[in-house]
């Protein structure tokens, strides 16, 4: 059985699906369609951490449903801006995991990690897949992929 590492872009997943579909992303749905597929031997789920009751009975669902959450504090910025990015820790554990795993799935539409899939493609021979909404994703991101799939209705709540 084929032995698959999911990492998930919390926040880049809650708001494309927000602003694409008004509609939240259904992680339950997707480990069942994953749990197919292969052995999910890792999954995290990287988030922020502001404390509030519904985000906690967010994460504490995650935890259920088999995710290692993992998470950073909310980081509010003088100006008013906020800072709580999970690139370079995604990147780190997709690295580290890459040796033991046959696919790596990433869950975001950040261009930013085009690049780190190719490399890891190349270098370790995986299989990589995408999956984000498809208006809002990088296409740099889904042309790394080997595969890409389409954040839709069949993948929401």
């Amino acid at each position: 059985m084929k032995k698959l590492a999911v990492f998930v872009d919390v926040q880049n997943i809650y708001y494309t699906c927000k602003e694409a579909y008004g509609r939240q992303f259904n992680y339950r749905k997707l480990w069942q369609h994953l749990s197919y597929e292969g052995d999910i031997v890792i999954a995290n789920a990287y988030a922020i951490h502001r404390g509030d009751d519904g985000q906690l009975k967010f994460q504490d669902a995650l935890k259920h449903i088999g995710f290692d959450v993992k998470l950073k504090p909310f980081i509010q910025r003088s100006d008013g801006s906020a800072k709580g990015d999970w690139d370079v820790g995604i990147t780190i554990d997709i690295m580290e995991s890459a040796d033991e795993v046959d696919s790596i799935i990433l869950l975001s539409g950040d261009g930013d990690f085009a690049l780190l899939l190719q490399h890891i493609s190349q270098k370790y021979r995986l299989e990589t897949q995408v999956y984000g909404v498809p208006k809002l994703t990088a296409k740099g991101l889904i042309d790394a992929a080997a595969q890409f799939h389409n954040i839709d209705a069949a993948l929401l709540l």
